[in-house]
């Protein structure tokens, strides 16, 4: 249990040292999706701001959870539609965003997609690709996901 000071200056002198906390040590997280069709074909998306061919994904917003954040960002990036709740396989750590970027990726089977998306300032382009057959400039870190899940490789916790 932790102990509340009951006096005004012991609240202040709690509460500033726990924004000072959240300040010097907060954590960003982001969610990746790994979405397979009913012929085990990966959905990608290439982004404008970053080069290569990734899973769809995003940042998990205030007072969201990880899951509504997939939910949300394979709607906006690809007219994705969970008919399940996505899997958690796991969270890695992404040191090429920051020290203290975290990702929690899943996976999803059961879905269906409204209509294909159309290309904008922020999805240049989707669609589906057999493993055999990802779309040159896939990143490395969904290459190493794939093969975690697909061919039971060894989970690096490093993204």
């Amino acid at each position: 249990m932790i102990h509340q000071p009951k006096s005004f200056p012991g609240r202040l002198r709690h509460r500033l040292l726990h924004i000072f906390f959240l300040t010097t040590r907060s954590v960003t997280l982001g969610v990746k999706v790994a979405v397979f069709d009913d012929d085990d074909r990966v959905f990608l998306v290439r982004h404008s701001y970053v080069p290569g061919w990734h899973f769809p994904g995003g940042g998990v917003e205030r007072g969201e959870t990880a899951t509504a954040a997939v939910v949300r960002e394979l709607k906006e990036e690809g007219n994705v539609i969970a008919e399940e709740e996505p899997q958690l396989l796991g969270l890695y750590l992404n040191k090429l965003v920051s020290p203290r970027d975290h990702v929690a990726f899943f996976m999803l089977r059961r879905f269906r997609q409204s209509e294909l998306r159309g290309a904008d300032s922020e999805i240049l382009d989707t669609g589906f690709f057999a493993r055999n057959a990802l779309p040159q400039g896939t990143s490395r870190a969904t290459q190493a996901r794939l093969a975690e899940i697909l061919d039971g490789e060894t989970v690096e916790p490093i993204w």
